[in-house]
């Protein structure tokens, strides 16, 4: 596939990740952030993430958030994590809802490169075997990819 791709509508990615409990996923996945579930068998399930499918799969210990992390304009970001870019108003929605069902968030939502091309707003939460996940928005979703000028 090339950078950057011609395709108007990128196609869904599949992600498999580890957890410790499946019915906690359940509940984390599809009560609190809203996925459908799929298909599913005794120690795996699948998720639909806004059109991606993200398959839960069991494992028997408990090490599965041991990663380092990197900062990221002052936050202290788990190199291993996933998520989504959402809307704006989506995104303070999905927090806000979060924030209201008394989920602790690992970064709260904030602001990160305020000013800057990159500007966008993040928060990241955890799930319960420990995958860090990050749901961020760009105010401008054209600066994705963008960089600062160089001089």
């Amino acid at each position: 596939m090339e950078p950057g791709g011609s395709r108007s509508v990128p196609p869904p990615f599949h992600l498999a990740f580890a957890v410790t409990d499946l019915e906690a996923a359940r509940h984390f996945y599809g009560d609190l952030l809203g996925c459908s579930e799929g298909r599913s068998a005794s120690r795996w399930v699948d998720f639909d993430l806004a059109g991606h499918q993200l398959s839960a799969h069991l494992v028997d210990s408990a090490d599965v958030a041991a990663a380092p992390t990197n900062e990221v304009d002052g936050d202290g970001v788990p190199v291993r994590h996933f998520g989504l870019v959402l809307p704006w108003d989506e995104w303070k929605e999905l927090a806000s809802r979060l924030g209201s069902r008394g989920v602790t968030f690992l970064i709260p939502p904030r602001i990160r490169f305020a000013g800057e091309v990159g500007e966008q707003g993040t928060f990241f939460v955890v799930d319960p075997a420990g995958n860090a996940l990050e749901f961020k928005s760009f105010r401008d979703p054209g600066r994705m990819f963008a960089r600062e000028p160089s001089g």
